[in-house]
């Protein structure tokens, strides 16, 4: 016997996106407003030519540096040598006193806003964006307000020579 096959047309179904469009309209929104808490924060740094050599027309001007020792931070200008030496540790550094040598060498060459910083080997991560951060701005009273003024916000990095008058 045969069998007798009936071919039949099947219909299309209709695609059922309901649940799909619902979720879309929760995620998109979701994602826009947790995007806005991502941000992150980039500080340029610059780095020093290697060929920084001081012309002889050049009126001598100030190179701000600061030397981050393991026990000292020693603020000094490149062409006369240091300026101030400030004692440290690890749990304390004397920012107040840090804070007003800047403020006042801001004040005598307000036209200068770049800054070395040149680390010893060994210092750690957080005392260098410590000191970026006292270096870059400063709080000062300003009769009854307290005002941030910007010291030297452009800042170089690079390693210090050691120090072996220990």
């Amino acid at each position: 016997m045969r069998k007798i096959r009936k071919n039949y047309l099947a219909e299309a179904q209709e695609l059922n996106i309901t649940a799909f469009m619902n979720l879309m309209v929760i995620l998109v929104p979701f994602l826009l407003i947790t995007a806005v808490f991502s941000r992150i924060t980039v500080l340029e740094l610059n780095l020093p030519p290697q060929n920084a050599k001081v012309k002889q027309e050049e009126k001598v001007k100030l190179h701000l540096e600061l030397v981050l020792r393991d026990k000292s931070f020693d603020i000094q200008d490149a062409n006369i040598g240091i300026i101030k030496r400030f004692e440290r540790s690890d749990s304390d550094t004397r920012w107040d006193l840090f804070k007003d040598v800047l403020v006042e060498i801001k004040t005598r060459f307000p036209e200068e806003n770049n800054i070395t910083l040149l680390l010893e080997p060994g210092i750690n991560y957080k005392t260098l964006i410590n000191v970026m951060d006292h270096v870059r701005t400063a709080e000062v009273m300003q009769g009854l307000s307290v005002e941030t003024i910007e010291l030297f916000p452009n800042i170089s990095i690079g390693d210090a020579v050691t120090d072996k008058t220990k």
